[in-house]
């Protein structure tokens, strides 16, 4: 169920073993926020989207299998506005000594010094685990604003957890070895990317997935998942609107590849041996005959993700600037990051005459962001606010995407656990994946999970111990930046 990477890593791996594998797709395309498409004949992506160097070798070397040299080893060039100026990101010591305000700097130096006084303790908030190991100057200059914007929460608000997540370097020392020495193998200073967006990705896993056997569903949503003495019984039906991608903005991605299934017109049942689910923990709760108990259904009520508008304007005159994303968490603006996705790429596709942003706002359902329809008032905003070069605009297209990044607001971690334990407990179903733990993860964790998945099939059956100690090593991910 569902064909974003981890779904189609463990399809195509499922497939290479002969196993019979169906999967189940709501949306007319593959991949999900992974996928591309096409904006006044550019291709870009649901956001600002790489794949790191972290990357496992061994998942590495089967995408330049699938790929070939359109994965393309790219170097970083971001900006971070920080303190109303921009700074190089990757960050730079003599750009940073240079650029950023003296008194700022003389606050990250004092809070360097004085490390070791500080201790958030165990059950601390995203607030004050930050403001221990960053310290306050740099945590008030930086994180404090941007978990406003991407999570809808201040810092107090916010569990510890998702510091600990998404902040890999957790205190002035490491950021300042970071800086000055780099990291490992040209770690953070380079990416990879394929040479026509990074939904490329997913459509290699799919077609590779359906050249070995695979049946892939799309349009397809899933109705019912009810366990029966022969295994999983699951039944469908297409959704409203055949092919529409999340917040109703029409077909995302290429469609169908070769050997997939278009929408069907209607429902279906299947009998699975085993399911994987990669939808939305507490969607899968809502679809399981019989339900969870009421407890359960309380907990993942709690559960929220933050959703995403995207919005993408159309420049006329070529290339607006040399970077590749441009990194905004300051409160002037609700806008996360700006990208410009034919900088990440080397691509004689790409068109001359103009290029296209990405403008990433966080938001919820239902709210001001979610339902405006100025966003060019928005776009021109950001720009004059935070120093950027004007656009000459030609068009807007806009994306909502309802689920995006978990929230993990205080309190969170009980109501996961309850929801992850009743879970484990419905019959040969199988929950991973960014939305299927909840997680916070890259295209190579998602991955990763889905082949431990299959992995964890064995000739006699599930193998429990396995898939355990898997899931132990997901909960150790931590999001490269």
């Amino acid at each position: 169920m569902g064909a974003g990477p981890s779904g189609l890593a463990a399809a195509w791996r499922a497939a290479l073993r002969g196993l019979s594998v169906t999967v189940l797709e709501r949306a007319g395309h593959v991949g999900g926020l992974s996928a591309s498409f096409e904006v006044a004949g550019v291709r870009v992506d649901h956001g600002s989207h790489r794949l790191h160097p972290a990357t496992p070798a061994h998942l590495l070397a089967d995408l330049r299998g699938l790929l070939g040299d359109d994965l393309q080893q790219r170097p970083r060039n971001g900006r971070l506005r920080i303190a109303d100026r921009f700074v190089g990101f990757p960050l730079k010591a003599g750009e940073l000594a240079g650029r950023l305000p003296p008194r700022l700097l003389a606050g990250v130096a004092r809070d360097a010094l004085t490390a070791p006084l500080r201790n958030a303790g165990p059950g601390a908030a995203y607030a004050e685990t930050l403001r221990a190991s960053l310290g306050p100057a740099l945590y008030e200059a930086l994180y404090a604003p941007y978990a406003v914007k991407l999570w809808g929460l201040p810092g107090e608000e916010i569990d510890g957890d998702q510091a600990r997540k998404r902040v890999t370097a957790d205190s002035p020392w490491k950021i300042a070895r970071r800086v000055l020495r780099g990291r490992p193998d040209g770690q953070g200073r380079v990416f990879h990317y394929p040479r026509r967006g990074f939904g490329q990705i997913v459509e290699a896993l799919a077609d590779a997935a359906a050249a070995a056997g695979a049946d892939i569903r799309l349009g397809t949503a899933c109705t019912r998942i009810a366990p029966t003495a022969e295994g999983v019984l699951l039944r469908t039906a297409p959704p409203a609107v055949p092919g529409a991608a999340p917040g109703g903005a029409g077909p995302a991605g290429r469609g169908a590849p070769p050997g997939v299934a278009a929408p069907r017109g209607a429902g279906e049942e299947f009998t699975a041996g085993r399911v994987f689910s990669t939808i939305p923990m507490p969607a899968l709760a809502r679809l399981v005959e019989p339900g969870p108990p009421a407890g359960v259904v309380e907990a993942a009520a709690r559960l929220r993700f933050r959703a995403m508008a995207l919005v993408y304007a159309v420049h006329e005159g070529g290339r607006w600037t040399p970077f590749d994303a441009h990194y905004l968490p300051g409160p002037g603006t609700p806008v996360t990051r700006v990208s410009e996705p034919a900088n990440y790429r080397v691509s004689a596709a790409d068109p001359a005459d103009r290029t296209v942003l990405c403008f990433e706002i966080p938001c919820a359902v239902g709210d001001e962001i979610w339902t405006t329809d100025d966003f060019s008032g928005i776009v021109h905003d950001t720009l004059a606010r935070s120093g950027l070069p004007p656009l000459r605009l030609a068009e807007i297209a806009v994306r909502r995407v309802p689920h995006v990044y978990p929230v993990y607001e205080t309190g969170y971690a009980a109501h996961l656990a309850g929801l992850d334990a009743w879970a484990g407990t419905v019959p040969n179903v199988t929950t991973f994946g960014r939305l299927g733990l909840f997680a916070h993860d890259n295209t190579h964790h998602a991955m990763a999970m889905g082949y431990d998945a299959v992995d964890s099939l064995t000739s006699g059956g599930w193998d429990a111990p396995a898939w355990r100690a898997a899931r132990a090593r997901f909960a150790r991910h931590v999001v490269e930046d």
